[in-house]
C-alpha cells in the first residue's frame, strides 16, 4: 500500500495541533502505512493493530505516492515498535478479501511474491528462506479453508500466523521486479494493490523461472497440488480461491500495456533475469487478458 502524500500532510496537520504522544494504527494496509508515514516524520512511537492479513506492519518499508508515481524507501525507524495480533479482529473480514490480501502476500516476492522474494532476493539468507517457506505453507493451507468456512477461527489463526511470518521475511530482504511492476501498475492506472499483486505474481515467477530454479523448487515444496512445479501449484491455489485473474476487470485498457512496459523499464528494480521489452510486454499482456501463468514463459 502506498499512502498519498497529500493525505499524510493532512494527518500531520492534525498531529501538530494536538498533544500527540504516539500513533496507533487500527485497520488494514492503508491505515498502517499512513501510521508509518506519520511516525517517521515525527519520531512518535507507532503501535499497529491489524485487522487484515497483509504484512506491512512487520516491515521497515514505506510506500508513498504523488502525481501518479509511487516511491518506496526503507529505514529501520519506519518499523513499528509494537504489533498486536488478535484473530477476533479479522473474523468479519470477507473471505474473498482475505484471499486477495494474503494470496499475494503469502507467495509474492521471492518467487514472485513479497515472501517469495525472500527465496531469491539479492540479500536472501538461510533463515529468511526457512521462515518464508513456513509462512507460505500456512497461507496456502489456510486460505482455502476460510473460503469454505469464513467463520473458522482455527483457519484464521493459521492465516494470521502465516501473514506474520511472511511479513517478517519481507522486512529482511530487498524488493525486486515483482514489486516494481505492481507499483507501476498501481501508481499509473490506480489499480487496487492486493488484486494487482495477486494477478501479477504467477506471471513474474514464470518469467523469472529460468534464473531462480532453487527458489521455485522450495516454493513448489510448500504449495499443495504443485506436482513439483511452483507455477502449477500457484495456478491451482488461485483457481481454488476464485480470485479475479485479469487486470482488464479492474479498468486497465489494452492500450496501457505498452506504457506500463516503458515505465517499468525506465527505472528497473533488481531482477534475477534481465528485463527485455518484448518479454515484459508479453508478461503484462497476459496479466491484462487474465491468462493462466505458463509453466514455460
Amino acid at each position: 500500500m502506498h499512502t498519498p502524500l497529500d493525505i499524510t500532510a493532512k494527518a500531520l496537520e492534525y498531529v501538530n495541533v494536538r498533544e500527540t504522544d504516539s500513533v496507533v494504527s487500527i485497520g488494514g494496509g492503508s491505515a498502517i502505512v499512513l501510521g508509518k508515514a506519520i511516525s517517521i516524520r515525527t519520531g512518535l512511537p507507532h503501535i499497529c493493530i491489524p485487522t487484515t492479513y497483509g504484512g506491512s506492519k512487520m516491515t521497515s518499508h514505506l510506500g508513498e505516492s504523488a502525481n501518479g508515481q509511487k516511491e518506496t524507501r526503507s529505514d529501520l525507524k519506519i518499523l513499528p515498535g509494537t504489533v498486536i495480533y488478535d484473530v477476533e479482529l479479522t473474523m468479519t473480514l470477507p473471505a474473498a478479501m482475505s484471499a486477495m490480501s494474503d494470496a499475494s502476500r503469502g507467495i509474492r516476492n521471492e518467487a514472485g511474491l513479497d515472501t517469495a522474494e525472500a527465496l531469491y532476493g539479492q540479500n536472501k539468507n538461510p533463515l529468511a528462506c526457512v521462515v518464508a517457506q513456513k509462512g507460505i505453507r500456512a497461507v496456502a493451507a489456510s486460505l482455502p479453508k476460510i473460503m469454505e468456512d469464513p467463520l473458522s477461527q482455527s483457519a484464521r489463526w493459521d492465516l494470521l500466523y502465516g501473514a506474520w511470518l511472511c511479513g517478517s521475511c519481507l522486512g529482511t530482504v530487498s524488493t525486486s521486479f515483482h514489486h516494481k511492476l505492481c507499483h507501476t501498475l498501481g501508481g499509473s492506472f490506480s489499480l487496487p494493490r492486493s488484486e494487482t499483486h495477486t494477478i501479477v505474481l504467477p506471471h513474474v515467477l514464470s518469467y523469472l523461472a529460468p534464473n531462480i530454479p532453487q527458489a521455485l523448487e522450495r516454493l513448489a515444496h510448500v504449495l499443495p497440488e504443485s506436482n513439483g512445479d511452483a507455477i502449477i501449484g500457484l495456478n491451482a491455489l488461485l483457481t481454488k480461491l476464485k480470485v479475479k485473474r485479469s487486470l482488464r476487470e479492474f479498468g486497465m485498457k489494452e492500450g496501457d500495456i505498452d506504457r506500463t512496459a516503458e515505465i517499468a523499464l525506465s527505472k528497473p528494480y533488481r531482477s534475477p533475469r534481465k528485463l527485455e521489452r518484448d518479454g515484459l510486454r508479453e508478461l503484462i499482456r497476459q496479466c491484462w487478458a487474465g491468462e493462466e501463468a505458463r509453466v514455460e514463459f
